[in-house]
Parts: C-alpha cells; sequence; structure tokens
C-alpha cells in the first residue's frame, strides 16, 4: 500500500511543489514587500483557526476509517458524526471570527487579508475531509485529482485577486475559493456515506479526544513556525515578515512536498499495518518507511541549502532576496527536523491512540520558540529568527524520539541516516566546485549536479537499500520483456 501511494501521489506532489515554487515567484513581484508580509501574517492567524478548530475531524476521518469499514453498518454514522460536526462548527466560528476583526485595532488591509482567510476555513476543511477519506481507502486516483485540482484552482484564482490589486488579501481569497468551486463535485458522494447514519455524541467525544490533541500539537507546531512572524512585526517591520516568510517558502515548501507526499502514502499504509498485522507488521512497514524519509528528506535539505543564493535570485523578488538567501539554509535545516517528527516519530502517539501526550512533546519547543525568539530577534533579526525556529525543532525532533517510544517504537533509521548522510557529504563536496556565475544557469548547474553525484552515491553505498530495489524492479523488467 505505501509504495503505490507514494507512485500514485508523485504527480500531486509534483503540482505541488510548481505550485508552491510558482506562488514566491509571483507574489514576491505582485506584491509589495508590505503586503507579503500581511499575507504571511493573515495565513498563520488563518492557519492556526484552521487547525484549532476543525484538524480534529480531518484527525478523525484519517484514523478510524479503517476500523469502522469493517461494519458498514456503522460506517454511516462514522461519516454523519463527522460531517455533523464541522456543519456545525462552521457558522459559530464565522460569527466569532467576524467579531474579532470587527473590534480588533488593526488597519483595513490586514482585515481584509484576514477576513479572506477565515473565511475559507470551514470549506477547506471539507475538501480535506474528503480527501482524508480517499488516502484512508486507498483511492489514490480522488485523493492526487482532488489535490492537484485545488493546489493549481487556488494559485490561478490568488494570482487574478493580486493583478485585481486585493494585496494580500489575495492568495488567502485563492485558498478560500478554489475548494468551493470543487466540492460540489465530491460533497455528494462524501455525504451520500452518511446517508441513514445519524450523529452520535459519544463517538463525537471518542473522537474528539483523539483528535483534540493532535489539534493542540499542531496549534503548537503553528506556533513554532508563526511566533517568529508576529516577533519579527514587532520588533522590526512587516517588510521583515515578508523576507523570512518566503525564505521560509522556499526551503519549507521544498521539504514539505517530499514530507508530505511520503507522509500522504505512508501513513494509511501504517494506520492498515497495525489495524490488519499488529506491531510486527507495523514495525516492518515503520522501517521502511524510515529509511525513504532518509533517502530523500536529507538530500533535498542539503540540496536548498547548498543553492539557497541561486535559488533566491531566480524565485524571489529583488526587494527581498539578500536576506532570503542568509536565512534558506536555516529554515531547511528546520523543515527537515520538523518534517521527521511530525510524518514518522510523532506518528507513534496517532496509532497508538496516545494523542493527549502530543501537547506535552511540543509544549516545550513551543516555549522555547518563544523564549529564543525574544532573545534572539532584537539582536540578530531574521538570522536569530532562523536559528531559534532550528533550535526548537530540534528539541521537538528529540523528545518525540525519546517519548513516542513509550507508545509504539518507531525505528530509528541509523544506518540509513549514516549512509545518505555520506552521500550528502560528497555531493556537497561536488556541488561547492561549481563556479558560482549567479541566477538560473547556476542554480541548474549545481542541482544537476548534486542530483546526479547523490544518485550515484546512494546506489553505490546502498543507502536505503535503493540499490537492492532498484535491481529487483530491473530484474522483474527484465522478466517480462523475456516472458
Amino acid at each position: 500500500m505505501f509504495w503505490r501511494g507514494v507512485w500514485g501521489y508523485l504527480p500531486a506532489q509534483i503540482v505541488q511543489g510548481v505550485a508552491g515554487f510558482l506562488a514566491i515567484v509571483l507574489f514576491t513581484r505582485l506584491l509589495s514587500p508590505d503586503d507579503f508580509g500581511r499575507y504571511a501574517l493573515a495565513f498563520s492567524v488563518f492557519s492556526l483557526a484552521h487547525v484549532a478548530v476543525f484538524t480534529w475531524t480531518e484527525a478523525a476521518m484519517a484514523r478510524f476509517w479503517a476500523a469502522e469499514d469493517r461494519d458498514q453498518a456503522t460506517l454511516k454514522h462514522h461519516f454523519a458524526s463527522l460531517y455533523g460536526a464541522v456543519l456545525a462548527l462552521a457558522l459559530p466560528f464565522w460569527m466569532v471570527g467576524a467579531l474579532a476583526l470587527a473590534v480588533w485595532p488593526m488597519d483595513l488591509t490586514m482585515k481584509l487579508a484576514i477576513g479572506a482567510g477565515l473565511a475559507g476555513v470551514p470549506v477547506r476543511c471539507l475538501l480535506i475531509m474528503a480527501q482524508e477519506r480517499a488516502r484512508a481507502a486507498g483511492d489514490v486516483r480522488q485523493a492526487a485529482a482532488t489535490d492537484m485540482a485545488n493546489t493549481a484552482g487556488a494559485l490561478l484564482i490568488g494570482v487574478g485577486f493580486a493583478l485585481a490589486g486585493f494585496g494580500g488579501a489575495a492568495p488567502l481569497i485563492g485558498l478560500g475559493l478554489a475548494p468551493l468551486l470543487i466540492l460540489p463535485f465530491l460533497l455528494p458522494r462524501e455525504l451520500a456515506w452518511a446517508k441513514g447514519g445519524r450523529c452520535e455524541p459519544g463517538r463525537l467525544s471518542r473522537y474528539a479526544a483523539y483528535g483534540y490533541p493532535i489539534a493542540a500539537s499542531l496549534t503548537l507546531t503553528l506556533v513554532l513556525s508563526s511566533t517568529d512572524r508576529l516577533l519579527l512585526a514587532w520588533f522590526l517591520d512587516e517588510a521583515a515578515v515578508g523576507a523570512y516568510h518566503a525564505a521560509y517558502s522556499i526551503a519549507n515548501r521544498s521539504l514539505d512536498v517530499l514530507f508530505i507526499w511520503l507522509g500522504a502514502a505512508g501513513t494509511p499504509a501504517l494506520v492498515m499495518a497495525l489495524e490488519r498485522g499488529g506491531r510486527e507488521r507495523l514495525k516492518a512497514a515503520a522501517a521502511e518507511q524510515g529509511a525513504t524519509f532518509m533517502l530523500v528528506g536529507l538530500p533535498a535539505a542539503v540540496g536548498v541549502a547548498l543553492v539557497a543564493r541561486p535559488l533566491s535570485e531566480v524565485l524571489i523578488g529583488e526587494d527581498l532576496r539578500v536576506a532570503v538567501s542568509a536565512v534558506t539554509p536555516w529554515v531547511a535545516l528546520s523543515s527537515l527536523l520538523a518534517g521527521l517528527g511530525a510524518y514518522y516519530f510523532r506518528q507513534a502517539f496517532t496509532l497508538g491512540q496516545k494523542t493527549g501526550r502530543l501537547f506535552g512533546v511540543m509544549a516545550a519547543p513551543a516555549l522555547a520558540n518563544v523564549l529564543l525568539n525574544l532573545l534572539l530577534i532584537p539582536r540578530f533579526g531574521v538570522m536569530g529568527a532562523a536559528w531559534a525556529t532550528a533550535a526548537s525543532f530540534a528539541l521537538g525532533l528529540l523528545l518525540s524520539i525519546v517519548l513516542g517510544r513509550r507508545v509504539l517504537v518507531m525505528p530509528v533509521p541509523w544506518e540509513a541516516l549514516i549512509r545518505c548522510g555520506v552521500a550528502c557529504l560528497i555531493m556537497a563536496a561536488a556541488v561547492s566546485r561549481v563556479p558560482a556565475i549567479g541566477g538560473a544557469p547556476e542554480l541548474i548547474l549545481k542541482a544537476g549536479a548534486g542530483a546526479i553525484v547523490y544518485a550515484v552515491m546512494a546506489l553505490t553505498l546502498n543507502a536505503a537499500g535503493v540499490r537492492d530495489v532498484a535491481l529487483r524492479l530491473w530484474s522483474a523488467r527484465l522478466k517480462g520483456a523475456f516472458a
């Protein structure tokens, strides 16, 4: 199931990656530094509101579908309860959001940006619910198609509104309207699963007990990645926020696309392994996934750091390039640490249904991040924020590994880490010899050289068993050719 998902979700993640980079290129040019900073702040509010109110329903859909699918008589109650909860939360959410915007003292442009984001949160939740159901069921085609349509639609709509002069609100309008255009094609089918079912308070209580700790831990994760922006705005200005967010978008988007890709395939596979095969089958599936995460994630982070300067010259508007190229390597490190924690090691808590412990795992790094930002930003500016975030995510990863083992043991891929690390060191040495000619030519040369050298070394060292897999696939192909 894991590898079927890996290949099935690959087109969606290619679209995600291309759209993410296009968004950086376009919005850093279409929006002023101040408007881009407003967008960054509004996006943080949008993300926190979504996670705090609605993410528990998405988590419950992802985790409990495999168990409920065994009994078709109760499956309809599963859907009726979750969709009923989302619809019941939507109206109060909009009302509280509108009241907060009315009374909060901020300029009209910032209110427009935040309001656009908050308006689209419940609609986006309904779309994610449909995606989580498809992923849990192994319906890779629907989940991938939905993701691609939403990603491309949000970008196109956001760019259109930016050209129309909506400033920092434009990208968030795209994020809200794209799901609204897709849902008429998905929602009737999804709601049909709930036909004849009823919203059961006891079931919702169980789902909330599972999902709200996940939401709380994700909120703390967002605090880790959002506090720096808020404090940069407080100590410096919105232009500094824009520069930092642009750097974060480059590195985090590069790594996040990879981790989301592997997580979209990996999480349902781990749930199925545990539900259908027990802990022994889970251990084998987790070991394979952990090595794969290292094989893909480590060189991606190192690669982004190595090409930070030419990458910023290609993607980022001229006003933000210098700050972005300096911050990007540190954000790449933060993204690697965050991805390994969120998409691999913290799966121990969700698989073991001990999600209440997630809050404790993330509380310490979130607090450390606030304190470090308060200490470092006044003295070092955006670089201080980058250092604080990297240190905080390192603490979060360590706690995830140590405390997660008390619930379920997610194997640490030490052998894959060592072999991939050696391959990355040789890749870095090769890339450093490429002349710094600047812009797209330097980016293409360095990225190409790095990819080739890493691929050769990974095969030579058999990092994460990649040579064994390649030989097995080649052998199967030859047998098919001569059959």
